[in-house]
């Protein structure tokens, strides 16, 4: 039988041959969740015998992140602003490059309670919308997604948040059927060009759904769409955040810029890559014309 210190010395070298960045940190947060001590607790534990079932469970946690599959899929969760929400397979995870997008949304908001409508296209599991509305307490959110899977997934978290009363989630290819007007619009949409994907580390590329990775030839194929539906779909001095790839901020503005709309920001994540695109719609700009954008 192996005590906890030497099964975190042999984990971490199964996790450093399989290629693993930072291995201690995983098999430490891997360790606290077999073993339901958590992490404070168990250094205190560290030198006792592990139990068989927690073993058991160690280790079944360990293979799973020898094949690479991300720590937040094996835990079931991930924090995200100040939330902690359920993950899957059928999600991305929320990454903390997309709080830069939660940020620059609240920023334009002049008064925080006051009742705002929210758009989340392309939902997944509902970070975004939900990191806003527990910053916007008066808030109402819609979140939509085409994978019903990932809605489940988006429905536990508004949950788990308590919610339930201020979201509505439908199922939907982007934005259609929708015809409500909204006061901000965000998305975090497929933005990776289609050769890159398969280039991507294993957690991202085996393990995170293609749908919400794969932005076409050049990364900007929703772009179009999602701007449309933005001036169909927003009030007049409405605001729509789109996040974007690090090298996208040129192209992505050229986009806005080509559909008349002037006020538009590129800002850059805490490395100093382009992340978000904002954009202001006024009155001219918001009137609700006929849809002529194609969906990708």
């Amino acid at each position: 039988m192996m005590t906890r210190a030497q099964a975190v010395r042999a984990a971490c070298d199964r996790l450093i041959a399989a290629g693993v960045d930072d291995p201690e940190k995983d098999v430490w947060r891997l360790m606290a969740d077999a073993s339901a001590l958590g992490s404070v607790c168990l250094i205190t534990e560290m030198t006792t015998t592990i139990p068989v079932e927690e073993q058991a469970r160690f280790w079944a946690h360990i293979e799973r992140r020898v094949r690479r599959e991300p720590l937040s899929q094996i835990l079931g969760l991930q924090s995200f602003w100040t939330l902690e929400l359920k993950v899957s397979s059928d999600v991305l995870a929320p990454r903390s490059d997309t709080e830069v997008l939660v940020d620059a949304a609240l920023a334009v908001v002049s008064d925080r309670d006051a009742p705002l409508k929210v758009l989340d296209i392309a939902t997944g599991s509902g970070a975004i919308m939900l990191a806003l509305l527990s910053e916007l307490q008066a808030a109402q959110g819609v979140g939509t997604d085409l994978s019903a899977p990932a809605l489940a997934i988006a429905a536990e978290n508004v949950r788990r948040c308590g919610f339930q009363d201020r979201v509505q989630l439908v199922r939907t290819r982007w934005a259609d059927s929708l015809e409500a007007s909204f006061d901000l619009v965000v998305s975090n949409p497929p933005y990776i060009a289609s050769a890159v994907v398969d280039t991507l580390e294993p957690e991202v590329r085996d393990h995170e759904p293609r749908l919400a990775l794969d932005g076409g030839v050049d990364g900007l194929d929703s772009y179009p769409y999602l701007l449309g539906e933005a001036r169909r779909l927003l009030k007049p001095g409405g605001w729509a955040l789109f996040e974007i790839g690090y090298d996208q901020g040129v192209a992505v503005q050229a986009l806005v810029e080509a559909t008349g709309v002037e006020s538009v920001e590129i800002l850059p994540d805490l490395a100093g890559r382009d992340r978000v695109v904002r954009i202001r719609y006024d009155q001219g700009q918001t009137l609700r014309a006929e849809k002529h954008w194609n969906c990708p």
